[in-house]
């Protein structure tokens, strides 16, 4: 399975939206140069006033842009870097990976799949009535999140609009993803 980058996004300062950029610096076991959210242990708000020591297993974000067709469709107009992710996808079901999954991003940027996205409330504060496009059930009542996967850096590189994304699964049998 391949896709491609179609936007990147960083911010510096605690912000629900990152503004989009040419290029962003992926650093080996931090995430984004210069992302407020880089770093080997946790940098979400939440996660730092639970336990500030946990491993960082959400260095850099990723959302399909075709969430943003989807919920497009039901008047929400998103952009890319909006809903906070660093890096937007075209092409390819994130959401169908299975926790481990490497992702080989442009030259030389390798990502290692660890989670969903577990979509909040300041969803909501953005494009009220949001949150409920982005998470919902499936038949069975399970909880369904569609707000993109979480990564951390395996090898860094420089990732930019247009860069090819190739997925390696991981070998034996296959987890699949759950919140981090």
């Amino acid at each position: 399975m391949s896709g491609r980058v179609t936007a990147v996004s960083s911010n510096g300062e605690y912000s629900f939206t990152k503004p989009n950029r040419d290029s962003v610096r992926l650093l080996t076991g931090l995430g984004v140069e210069g992302d407020v959210h880089a770093g080997v242990t946790v940098k979400h708000r939440s996660r730092l006033a639970q336990d500030p020591t946990q491993p960082n297993l959400r260095q850099v974000h990723l959302i399909h842009q075709e969430l943003f067709a989807e919920v497009g469709q039901e008047g929400f107009e998103v952009a890319p870097g909006e809903l906070g992710e660093n890096i937007t996808t075209g092409g390819i079901d994130l959401l169908g990976l299975p926790v481990g999954t490497l992702l080989r991003i442009g030259d030389s940027a390798v990502l290692e799949v660890t989670g969903l996205r577990n979509p909040c409330l300041q969803i909501d504060n953005f494009r009220n009535g949001l949150l409920k496009q982005v998470v919902g059930r499936d038949e069975a009542g399970n909880v369904l999140r569609k707000a993109g996967i979480m990564t951390i850096v395996r090898e860094g590189g420089v990732v930019r609009p247009g860069d090819t994304i190739e997925t390696e699964l991981p070998s034996g049998p296959h987890r699949p993803l759950d919140r981090v």
